[in-house]
This record gives C-alpha cells, structure tokens and sequence, in this order.
C-alpha cells in the first residue's frame, strides 16, 4: 500500500533552479585554474555564482524542506544518519550538497584547494534542523547505535573488552571503562576517533551487565606529558590545518552523534514500549591533566567529573577560529553567562581545585587517589534512581527542541568559520611550518 503522505516526487521550480545555479558554479570551477592560481576576477565571479546557488537552496529548502525529508526517509519511516541524508538529497536535487563521491573527493583535498562545499551540506542540515518534524526526527536517528557496534556487541559481552583505534572499552564490575588511548597526540580528536568514540559509546549502552559509564584518557608517551594520563586536547590541530577534519562527520557527527547519545540517550524503536525504547546511563568524566577543546565538550557531556588537582578546562576554539561545538549552549548553565564568556571568547582557563574549579569539577583528587575515587564515584551513581533523575535532569537543562535549533545556527556558523580569511590565514602558517615544532596534535 503507498503510505498517505506520498506524492510523486517532481523537481519542481525552485528545485530546477537549484540545480541550474549549480551547474553554472560547477562550469566555473571546470573553466577557471585550481582556487590557489584564480584571478581576483575569476574568484569575484565564483563567488558570485556560489551565492546565487546558496541563496536559491535557501529559496527551496523554506519552502520543501520537510517535503525532501520525507522523500528521502520514506516519510520518516528510515533512521538515516547525515551522510546518507547528504547523499539522497544530493540524487533528488542535483546541485544541493556534493554527492557522497564528491563529499569524498574534496576531503582529500588541502584546504587552500578545496572549494567550500561544506556550506552545501549546511545549509541542507540546517534547514533540516530547523524544521521541528525533521529535525526531530533526524535527532533521533543519529541516536540509534551503529552497525559497527552492533557486529562488535557479542565479542564485546563474550570477552569482557576491545581495543578499537583509538579508544579502549573495558567492562567490568557493571561499569564500561572507556580509555581515550591516542598517546602521541594527547588524545587530540579526528575523523578516526570520533568513529572509535561513537561505536563505544554504543557498546556500552548496549551491554546490559553495565551500568555507569566512564571516560578517562590513557598513558601517554607524548614527550611532554610520558607516563602521564591526559584526558583530551580536543581537535588535531594538524589534522584541521591540513583540512582532513570532516565537516559531515566529525563537526556535525560528534554532536549528533556519540556526545548526544551519552546526555539524551541511545535511542530505540519509539513503538516498541509505552514509555520508548531509549537507553539511558549516567557517565562519569576522569580528568587527568586537562580537557580542552573538544575534549571540554566531551566533559560537560557527564553527569559528573573528578579530576586530578591541577588540571584544567579551556575551550580556546575562538582562538583558532571556530566554534566550540555545543559548549555555547551547555556551559552557561554550568558557570553562568558572564564567566561563560570569559572561557569561550578569551580562552580563559578554569583549573580543579581553585574557586572558580567548583563550578566546573565535582571533586578534585591528588593524582594517586584518583583511581579509588574512580571505583567511589562508579559506586555512587550505579542505581536506578540516578538512572531516572539523570534523565529528567537532562531533559530539563536540555530539551530536544533547543539542541535542535542551537544546531540549526551552529551548521552553518562552523562551516562558514572554515573557510574564513583569518581561518585561512592560520591555516596558511600552520602548514608552512610556522607552528611545525610546537603543535604535536
């Protein structure tokens, strides 16, 4: 039977215009010489027809934006995460976002010679978002746990443990330990990690002996900091300054991905219990030395932290030109709006154990008691009750609609950050060597 909410899908005036934009961009780019040889009039006139393709996108997406999600979910009947969604939409309105082979092929490319086709993909996802039944919907279907961690799951349970890429999932004593290991980076994040978090993330709210989850950082052999444990510093400036940090999956993913599964839960089939399916855990932050970046992200993500007296959290993603992800709508309910600005604007430092740490750490430990606070906190929040206030918690500092429309701006604000001139122009000294002995990650 063909479901009620089917019609035939037609391009349409506004999608036709979409696509003659694009294939005039695309004449444009074949005609004129690889972007770091343009002429000032050749990238005049690209950016021209760039804007002309952005602003009809813009045109369509206000008016069918639900209309091409439901065409490309089988009217929300299909969980598809963003690159599928990316690479559909791409099939129905040629022109709209890169397709997948396309997506992939700018990827390999070094930032001075990509074209920006991020901003494609934004400002899809940001339409999508903003519209309350996709968006919705596709939160959701971020939230389903992966096909990775699905075929690892019975090893998983059968052995106790795995060592994926970069992190490590031990089960143990009804708690997943899950060690961020990238021990020549401290931990700094990319493509491969987020992947690595994801599937761990999904294991341990799949495994049903585990109770509490909990993220720390492994040893690292890192010159500066061997034989230390370090919990995260953030993205791999590297790897971001040599453009090979995806937009689509790493910058959107993390986020709707592993970081929203852990504070909303992994979510299930919605028909199959009264109250839903979802899973949902409480998950305790260890912080060795300090969380930065990403790595800060990841921590106001807990339910709670302890760390090690000294250590310390900073979000300096201004100073590298970017947004620190979804830190902007979650901090200020940490430490309130005005020091919230003094952290993510300035770069300000918050350090465990002086006043200003109590906002941010729930207990600070010297370093050598810090393994049996560990085993303290795991105890402390392994109980069904902790389970159920965690979530209405969250439900009540987060709700659903607002990560929705925070994510709706931030799609677009990050990639257009990306291609920023003063981006560009740390990008430019970063890779010619300006910061090669100092920026190990």
């Amino acid at each position: 039977m063909v479901p009620r909410w089917f019609e035939p899908w037609a391009a349409g005036p506004e999608a036709e215009a979409v696509t003659a934009a694009a294939d005039r961009v695309a004449t444009l780019r074949r005609a004129f010489p690889v972007v770091a040889a343009r002429t000032p009039r050749q990238r005049q006139e690209l950016e021209s027809a760039r804007q002309d393709l952005y602003a009809r996108s813009v045109v369509f997406l206000r008016k069918h934006a639900d209309r091409l999600y439901d065409e490309i979910t089988a009217g929300r009947s299909l969980y598809l995460r963003i690159d599928e969604i990316c690479d559909r939409a791409a099939r129905l309105v040629p022109g709209l976002v890169p397709s997948r082979r396309e997506a992939e092929e700018e990827q390999l490319l070094p930032p001075a010679q990509k074209e920006g086709r991020d901003v494609e993909q934004a400002i899809l996802l940001s339409h999508l978002l903003r519209s309350q039944v996709a968006g919705l919907h596709m939160l959701e279907a971020m939230r389903r746990p992966t096909e990775r961690a699905q075929r690892l799951l019975p090893t998983v349970l059968a052995e106790g443990e795995v060592t994926l890429g970069s992190v490590a999932v031990e089960l143990r004593d009804g708690a997943a330990y899950l060690t961020m290991h990238r021990d020549d980076c401290l931990n700094a994040e990319d493509n491969e990690q987020v992947e690595d978090m994801e599937t761990a993330v999904d294991l341990a709210m799949l495994a049903p002996t585990v109770r509490v989850g909990v993220l720390r950082g492994g040893v690292m052999t890192h010159p500066k900091y061997a034989g230390r444990r370090v919990f995260s510093s953030g993205i791999n400036l590297r790897k971001l300054h040599s453009g090979e940090i995806s937009f689509l999956n790493f910058l959107m993913r993390r986020e709707l991905g592993y970081i929203a599964k852990i504070i909303h839960g992994l979510s299930g089939d919605p028909e199959s219990a009264w109250r839903g399916s979802a899973v949902h855990k409480p998950w305790l932050a260890v912080v060795d030395a300090f969380a930065i970046g990403g790595g800060a992200q990841v921590m106001l993500a807990c339910d709670r932290i302890i760390a090690e007296r000294g250590a310390y959290f900073s979000l300096p993603a201004a100073q590298e030109g970017i947004v620190p992800g979804a830190a902007n709508l979650r901090l200020t309910r940490a430490v309130g709006t005005r020091l919230s600005r003094q952290i993510i604007l300035t770069g300000q430092r918050v350090t465990a154990g002086e006043p200003e740490g109590s906002l941010l750490f729930d207990e600070v430990w010297p370093a050598r008691d810090l393994d049996l606070a560990v085993e303290t906190e795991v105890r402390r929040l392994d109980s069904p009750a902790v389970v159920a206030n965690r979530h209405m918690l969250n439900v009540a500092d987060e709700p659903a609609d607002d990560l929705r429309r925070y994510l709706a701006d931030f799609a677009v604000e990050q990639a257009e950050r990306l291609y920023s001139k003063d981006v560009m122009n740390k990008v430019t000294r970063f890779t010619s060597g300006a910061h090669a002995g100092t920026a190990a990650c």
